[in-house]
C-alpha cells in the first residue's frame, strides 16, 4: 500500500492510497471460490459449478465488495499511519483502470488547539443582595397574580381593566386583526398600543368613543407601519383591581399549608435566591465563553459546522412543531451560531484534556441536584435521574463542561460588583 498526503487547505487533506492489484485479485479469487461452494446455478450441482461460470455470474459483484472492504480498511490504516485526526467522513474518488487501483480521500482534520490567554479573561461577578424592599416587591407581583376585578361606575384610570368591543379602520376599510369583542384591556399594562390605552382612559361603562391610534414604524404588519387608524370603541365595563390581603389565606393559595405567611415569605426568598444564582451562573458562563473565544481564534472543520447547523435546524423544527422539511428554517440562518458552538466545543474539550479533568460521582450528583432544585419532589427526581443510565449519559458532558467553566472563572480576572436583586433581574 502506497500512501501520499497533500495539504489543500488549513484543515483539508488529500490522501491518495494505491493498492497492489495482486492483493485485490487474490482476495477476489478467494471469495469467488467460497461463493462457488454454495452457488446454485441451473444445470450444475451445488459445489460443482466451474470457476469460469462463477466468475461470469458473480465476478463483478464480488470485485465491488472486495474493493469496498479494502478501501475501508486501507483508509483506516493510512489515517493511522499518517497520524491524521479526521473531523468526519471523507469524499472518495476511485482510479481503477483494471491494471492498477488507487483512490483519493478528501477529508478535513481536527485543528491542533493550543490554548492561550486564559488568565487574562475578564469576568464581572455580580454580588446580588436581596433587600426587604426586593422581597416586598416580589410579593406584590404575586398579589397581582391573585387579584380579582370589581365593576365600578366611575371613569377609568391607570390600573383599571376596561372590557370593550372595538373596530379599527384605515381609510374606511377594516384592518386585519382590528376587530374585537369583550376584550379586556388593563390600562398601563402595555398590552395594547399607547394611543389605544390612552383612548380608553377616562371612559365609563356603556360609553361609545372614537379615536385615532398611530402604529409604530416597525410594526409587524407592513401595511400599518406608521399609519393612523380610526378606532370605534364600545365600553362594556370598567373594573378596578382588588388585591388579596397578605395573610395566611394568601400563603395557602400558593400551596403553603403550614407556617402561614412567615413560611411563605421564606419560600419566596429562597426562590429569589435560586433565580439570582441561576442568572449569575448563566451570566458568568456567557462572559467566560466570550473571553475564551476572543483569546483563541481557531480554524474549524466545515464538516463539524455543517453537522451543527443541521442539528440546530432539527431542534428548531421540533420546537416549532414543523415536520415538513420544506417549511424548516433555512440552514444558513444557523451558520454563525453553529460556528460559535463548534469553536467553543473544541476549546473546552482541549481545556478538559490539558487539565486532565474527570467527573466523579459526587460532582455528577451535585449537577443533577442543581438541575432538579425548585421542583416540589426534587429528591425523588434526583434519584430517578441518577438511576437512569440514559439520563446520566446526557448529563455527564454538561457537568464536565461546567467544570471547565468553573476552572476558567477561578483562573480569570474576576471583579465583583454589588447589585440589588431588582436591579440585577431587570437588567
Amino acid at each position: 500500500m502506497q500512501v501520499t498526503v497533500e495539504s489543500t487547505g488549513a484543515l483539508e487533506r488529500k490522501l491518495r492510497v494505491e493498492l497492489p492489484v495482486e492483493r485485490i485479485e487474490q482476495e477476489v479469487d478467494t471469495r469467488l471460490k467460497s461463493v462457488g461452494k454454495n452457488a446454485k446455478i441451473k444445470g450444475f450441482r451445488p459445489g460443482k459449478v466451474p470457476a469460469k461460470v462463477v466468475k461470469q455470474r458473480y465476478g463483478k459483484q464480488v470485485r465491488e465488495e472486495v474493493l469496498a472492504d479494502l478501501m475501508q480498511k486501507s483508509y483506516t490504516d493510512a489515517v493511522i499511519q499518517e497520524k491524521l485526526n479526521p473531523a468526519g467522513a471523507p469524499q472518495i474518488e476511485q482510479e481503477d483502470d483494471g491494471k492498477s487501483f488507487a483512490y483519493t480521500a478528501t477529508l478535513e482534520v481536527m485543528p491542533e488547539v493550543t490554548l492561550k490567554g486564559l488568565d487574562k479573561i475578564k469576568i464581572e461577578k455580580p454580588d446580588v443582595s436581596i433587600e426587604d424592599a426586593d422581597l416586598d416587591a416580589m410579593i406584590e407581583k404575586l398579589r397581582q397574580q391573585k387579584a380579582s376585578w370589581k365593576e365600578v361606575e366611575r371613569a377609568s384610570k391607570k390600573g383599571d381593566r376596561v372590557v370593550c368591543d372595538f373596530v379599527g379602520e384605515l381609510k374606511g376599510e377594516p384592518i386585519d386583526g382590528g376587530t374585537g369583542n369583550n376584550v379586556p384591556v388593563i390600562l398601563g399594562d402595555g398590552q395594547m398600543l399607547p394611543d389605544f390605552e390612552s383612548g380608553l382612559t377616562g371612559v365609563k361603562a356603556g360609553e361609545e368613543k372614537s379615536f385615532k391610534v398611530k402604529f409604530p414604524k416597525d410594526y409587524h404588519a407592513e401595511d400599518l407601519q406608521g399609519q393612523k387608524v380610526d378606532f370605534k370603541v364600545s365600553v362594556q365595563t370598567v373594573e378596578e383591581q382588588e388585591l388579596p390581603a397578605v395573610d395566611d389565606a394568601f400563603a395557602e393559595s400558593f400551596g403553603v399549608t403550614e407556617g402561614g405567611i412567615e413560611r411563605f415569605r421564606k419560600d419566596v426568598l429562597e426562590n429569589m435566591e435560586r433565580e439570582a444564582a441561576q442568572k449569575t451562573k448563566a451570566d458568568l458562563r456567557e462572559q467566560v465563553m466570550e473571553g475564551l473565544l476572543e483569546a483563541n481564534e481557531i480554524e474549524i472543520p466545515n464538516t463539524l459546522k455543517h453537522q451543527e447547523m443541521h442539528s440546530m435546524q432539527h431542534d428548531a423544527m421540533q420546537r416549532m412543531g414543523i415536520e415538513d422539511h420544506s417549511q424548516a428554517p433555512p440552514m444558513e440562518s444557523f451558520a454563525d451560531a453553529a460556528e460559535k458552538r463548534v469553536r467553543l466545543g473544541l476549546l473546552l474539550r482541549q481545556l478538559i484534556t490539558d487539565e486532565k479533568m474527570t467527573l466523579d460521582a459526587a460532582r455528577l450528583r451535585a449537577h443533577v441536584e442543581e438541575m432538579c432544585a425548585g421542583y416540589e419532589s426534587s429528591d425523588e427526581m434526583v434519584e430517578m435521574y441518577m438511576n437512569n443510565p440514559d439520563v446520566v449519559k446526557r448529563v455527564e458532558p454538561m457537568a464536565l463542561e461546567q467544570m471547565a467553566v468553573d476552572w476558567l472563572i477561578e483562573h480569570g480576572k474576576v471583579k465583583t460588583k454589588k447589585v440589588t436583586f431588582t436591579e440585577y433581574m431587570d437588567s
